[in-house]
């Protein structure tokens, strides 16, 4: 169970775990409780199966464990995912199919208030695969728990992530060869660092209250999240209101 200690607008700082949230987990190490997956566009047909397999499974799962919120595109599947699997007595959920979500700033907009709203606010939300540049927004839309995935991924591509963006060693010399260490390894630590900085980033923000300036600075280095952050304003003011004090 997330203890909450500050809102900043919704994203919250607390205690998890004995970790002070948002945090960075180790992908690896995160124990996801046996689910039913399913690509981003599929038939309602296949989403319900899904939804269906998942919360049977979860059944006679470790209720300490991270449990998935699967339904695809469909946002009252995923409602439905996430309500039957807290009657379960579960209080981690790792939101699928993110690296998709991402990409499409009203479903994730609509999926993300709506899961935030819905589940219990001491109830934790995990995001196994994003980049370092999203954290700022996720955390700002209540995601509390970020997994290290992308590091490693980004890391056999020669990619080198930082909280602006993402840069192919090969084709942007922006370090010294001398001084950075390209190789797998190398990359991985970077990349690690890189989401490391960005959460702590976020962490002080908040103590501040400015996490939406953080944001507004990351979401212009991406038209992606740049709509997701216009959407949010024009269509959940409330939502974002419900936690942001009035000065």
């Amino acid at each position: 169970m997330l203890e909450i200690t500050l809102h900043n607008g919704p994203a919250r700082l607390g205690k998890w775990n004995n970790l002070i949230t948002p945090t960075m987990l180790d992908s690896e190490e995160v124990a996801v409780v046996y689910d039913q997956a399913m690509p981003y566009e599929v038939p309602r047909a296949l989403a319900e199966w899904s939804v269906e397999e998942t919360i049977l499974q979860a059944q006679d799962g470790d209720r300490n464990n991270m449990a998935v919120i699967h339904g695809a595109k469909y946002l009252d599947l995923r409602l439905e995912c996430a309500m039957e699997l807290e009657k379960l007595g579960y209080q981690n959920f790792l939101v699928a199919n993110m690296d998709k979500l991402l990409k499409r700033p009203r479903d994730l907009v609509e999926m993300m208030v709506t899961i935030r709203e819905t589940v219990n606010p001491n109830s934790s939300l995990y995001v196994s695969y994003c980049n370092p540049n999203h954290i700022p927004l996720l955390s700002y839309l209540g995601v509390d728990l970020f997994g290290d995935a992308s590091c490693g991924y980004h890391a056999l591509l020669g990619v080198m992530l930082t909280p602006d963006g993402n840069y192919p060693v090969d084709e942007y010399e922006i370090c010294p060869a001398e001084n950075c260490d390209t190789s797998y390894s190398g990359l991985l630590k970077y990349n690690k660092h890189s989401m490391d900085f960005v959460i702590r980033e976020v962490k002080a923000h908040m103590k501040n209250g400015t996490l939406r300036n953080l944001v507004e600075m990351r979401c212009a280095s991406s038209p992606e999240t740049m709509a997701v952050l216009r959407i949010l304003d024009a269509d959940h003011s409330d939502f974002l209101l419900k936690y942001t004090g009035l000065y």
